[in-house]
Formats: C-alpha cells, structure tokens, sequence
C-alpha cells in the first residue's frame, strides 16, 4: 500500500449534538486540505463524555444521547466523511441498552464498530459492556479499534493485532490525575501514562497506532489531548502535546510493518502454549 496520511485529534466536545458536528465539520475540512486520509477523533465526540467517573454524577446528568448504529447521526457522519476514513466516539443505542463505542465510516457507509470492554471507576453505571476485539478492512488499511481504558490491557491490543490489524486505533476522554494533579499537565503522571500506554501497544504487536483524546475540561474532568501517530517501533511520528490539535504523519503502512518485523517478529515469535496462566480466569 502506498502512503497514508493519517491523523489523530485532540479537541473539545459536550452535549450540544449541533455544535458537535460544526466543530466535526471543521476538523474534517481541515483535514481534508492537508490531504488526510485517515483521520481519528476522540472518545464521545457526538455528545460527549460523563461529567463524572463516580457514577450517576449526583444525578445532574442524565449523559450522552444514545445513537443508534444505522440512524441519521452515523449517516451524516458519513456524508461528512466522504472519501475520508473517519473514526468518531458515541453512546450506541441497542435496545433498552447503551454502549460508549466508537464507529469508523466513509462516505459508503459504516466499515467497523467497537463497543468499549474494559470500563474503569464507575463508568458501568452508564453503559453496558462490549465482549470482544476485532479487525476490518478500510480503504486506508486493516483497522482495530479500542477505547481510552481498552488499551491499559495488552491483550485489546493484542487480539487486534492477531486478527491481523496494521493499524490500532484508540479514541479516548483520558483525564489527569484525581489526586494529586500536577498544575502542568505535561507533568502529570496520568498524561504519562497515556503516552506510555500508546507507544508500548505499538511496539510490543509492531503495528502503527493513532491515539486520539478529548482536550479541555468537562464535568468534574480535565483532559490530558496529546493526541498522537506512533510508528510500529514506538516512535512518536506527530503529536499535539498537552493542547488541542491535530496530529499529522504520512505512514507506509505496510513497508512500516516489514520493517519492524524484519528480524525480531513479536506475533511470529509468540509461545502461547507457554502462557496457560496468563489466560486463566481472575483469581
């Protein structure tokens, strides 16, 4: 494959549906014109986030609107996206259950949907759970999408990267720190968590890794943004630091991945009968 444009986003978002899709609009034009082909947005772009992980946030707050997969919302998404491959956060409605997920479309419609599996503090008392990880074809590339808390776990990354995946795509509302919150954000020990956590799925499947981030502050939370393109050796290609932004790298895809799995192959190279422990139920 010839050389990709990609790029992950760190902006704002809330409730307001219509102010959404003006600031989706935007980037996407933005985008457009420098010629990206790829472009990732964060975690519950349409609608945005919880005010807080604690819960119900004291019941001020009754939370995203719920989409559905197949309604206008996704649709106009599409139409936005055109020729683009777009990546964009939002409540999923399926039945009487709600979902935090995460949709890739072009202007042909929905290529891939992940449902968020790994929910942290008390983001279960909003949404249901997804149960399972999974890779899909794209007009840019083999794609594996995750969200924010799903890349804390190797095994997200690395079911991804198994069902042959050359691009990890994780969308995210990551805050700092709740206690002890550095003053500068590039100082706190969650913006470098995140930061850690994106370089080292990279390296360890050798995949390329956009990680996109909410920026600014909502609710009771302060997002860290440093949204960012990772090359399959860990490598930070773009990022936009602590601010709002727009990450940008051209990426051969496939010649990234043969490079960095010339010698030292970690999907090759793998003994997965040696890890019967690893996989056992939670003690």
């Amino acid at each position: 494959m010839s050389t990709v444009r990609m790029a992950a986003v760190a902006a704002e978002f809330g409730r307001d549906l219509e102010a959404d899709f003006a600031t989706i609009e935007w980037l996407i034009a933005r985008a457009r014109d420098a010629g990206v082909r790829l472009l990732a947005l964060p975690e519950a772009c349409l609608g945005g986030y919880l005010l807080s992980l604690d819960g119900d946030a004291d019941g001020r707050d009754e939370g995203p609107p719920a989409l559905a997969l197949d309604g206008p919302e996704i649709q106009r998404l599409a139409a936005l996206a055109g020729e683009m491959t777009v990546i964009a956060g939002y409540c999923e409605a399926d039945g009487g259950e709600r979902y935090n997920s995460v949709v890739c479309v072009t202007g042909d419609g929905v290529l891939g949907n992940h449902r968020k599996v790994h929910q942290p503090l008390g983001e279960h008392a909003s949404y249901s759970s997804g149960d399972r990880f999974h890779a899909f074809d794209t007009p840019v590339g083999r794609i594996g999408m995750m969200i924010c808390y799903d890349k804390a776990f190797p095994e997200s990354a690395r079911a991804i990267a198994l069902d042959g995946a050359e691009i990890g795509v994780c969308v995210s509302a990551w805050p700092c720190s709740r206690t002890n919150a550095a003053r500068d954000l590039a100082e706190d020990r969650w913006t470098r968590r995140f930061d850690l956590f994106d370089r080292v799925r990279a390296l360890e499947n050798q995949i390329v890794w956009l990680s996109a981030n909410q920026s600014g502050t909502f609710g009771s939370l302060r997002f860290v943004a440093s949204a960012k393109v990772v090359d399959p050796g860990g490598e930070i290609l773009a990022g936009t630091g602590v601010a709002p932004g727009m990450a940008i790298a051209d990426v051969d895809v496939a010649r990234a991945l043969e490079t960095a799995r010339r010698s030292m192959a970690h999907l090759r190279d793998r003994r997965p009968e040696t890890y019967a422990l690893a996989t056992a139920a939670n003690p």
